[in-house]
């Protein structure tokens, strides 16, 4: 098949299947002869369809490859698959108290202002100006990869470093 039907089958855009292979996530496919077109098979569909689900689960491309090269070894211990998710899921639990912590930031600061008025008397904004609150900081920068709410393609996450 060519790019155009495995990225159909996949369910994601061309975009993305040329970008799993620049990532080194998705093996080249064999170029065909009489037309130089690259000719997928059933095996790319299936890794694709993987890496696409990991993706889904806001998994990193060091992430999925660790988990690609286990597929690889289906006679291995799967303890290393284990511990990755087990991390995988404190990524997320800290990412999630995170934006607990910011939705509260985000309900305080909406209480400063209800009524509509000249921007100069703005309570949102001037407690952005001048914090009263002692508890009033910046998000702590943690070492999660998680670093925001996931909802769209994974062509919006090309232009995104992975760490």
């Amino acid at each position: 098949m060519q790019i155009g039907e495995l990225a159909k089958q996949a369910g994601c855009p061309v975009e993305t299947v040329r970008y799993y292979e620049r990532e080194g996530l998705l093996h080249a496919a064999e170029r065909n002869e009489s037309n130089n077109y690259r000719q997928y098979n059933h095996s790319h569909l299936d890794r694709l369809t993987f890496i696409r689900r990991c993706r889904s689960l806001d998994m990193t491309h060091g992430e999925i490859r660790a988990l690609l090269d286990a597929r690889q070894q289906p006679d291995a211990s799967c303890e290393s698959i284990n511990e990755l998710i087990d991390a995988h899921l404190l990524h997320v639990q800290a990412r999630m108290a995170e934006l607990r912590a910011l939705e509260a930031q985000l309900i305080d600061l909406s209480s400063q202002c209800h009524a509509a008025r000249a921007t100069r008397d703005c309570g949102i904004l001037r407690e952005l100006d001048h914090p009263g609150d002692s508890n009033w900081r910046s998000p702590e920068l943690t070492h999660s990869h998680v670093s925001g709410s996931h909802g769209g393609s994974d062509a919006h996450h090309h232009g995104k470093t992975q760490k």
